[in-house]
């Protein structure tokens, strides 16, 4: 039993552990975290054309990318999460 209770109790800081880094990690909204990646895109060769912003909706993040002209997936620079809930 003790074994039992030492597993639950363990178990239960890693979640309380995955939530408190979730929420503390991140901006605070899709606004923050768009103005962000847009600060970083300022700090990139605008005139190429080549790097951009992105929303992805279903990950709750903006994406900074760099894209290339070959039927190639563009390169993903830097990820800015923000917090769904």
């Amino acid at each position: 039993m003790k074994v039992v209770n030492l597993v639950f109790q363990v178990f239960f800081l890693l979640v309380i552990l995955l939530f408190l880094i979730y929420f503390l990690t991140g901006y605070d909204s899709a606004f923050e975290a768009d103005q962000s990646c847009h600060s970083y895109l300022s700090s990139y060769d605008k005139i190429s054309g080549k790097y951009g912003c992105d929303h992805d909706t279903e990950t709750h993040q903006w994406i900074l990318y760099e894209s290339n002209d070959t039927k190639e997936p563009a390169k993903i620079i830097k990820k800015f999460r923000y917090k769904f809930l």
